[in-house]
């Protein structure tokens, strides 16, 4: 299943090269909403893993932008002892055009991510 936030991009971390088989990239959405009249700012952290470290070079931080993630929880254990894993994990970033009051629009430049396949990562561009 997949989902969607938008907000700001507040972090962008460097990629971390954990193996020779595995990298994985960090960074964090400011997003804010009005709530019963009240203001809530949530910071939302997500990671990007392999090939989709790449998604994140075209944005600055401070761009509004929707973030494209799966939910992937990890069970994991070690010397008996059993610890239990949740991750977003992002596949693609848009990033929205900005109007002239600072706040975006329902428009969105051009996606960040050249990934296609099957599945909730699919990327249907057909004229059809």
């Amino acid at each position: 299943m997949s989902f969607e936030l938008t907000g700001k991009l507040l972090v962008k971390n460097d990629t971390i090269q954990h193996s020779e088989s595995f990298k994985k990239r960090e960074f964090v959405v400011e997003k804010t909403e009005e709530i019963n009249g009240k203001t809530i700012t949530n910071y939302v952290k997500f990671q990007c893993v392999q090939d989709r470290t790449a998604i994140l070079d075209k944005v600055n931080i401070g761009q509004e932008l929707k973030v494209y993630f799966n939910i992937k929880g990890t069970k994991w254990e070690k010397d008996g002892k059993i610890s239990y894993f949740t991750n977003l994990d992002a596949w693609r970033i848009e990033p929205l055009l900005n109007t002239g009051n600072g706040g975006p629009n329902n428009e969105y430049l051009e996606p960040l991510d050249t990934f296609s396949g099957s599945g909730d990562n699919a990327v249907d561009d057909l004229p059809f």
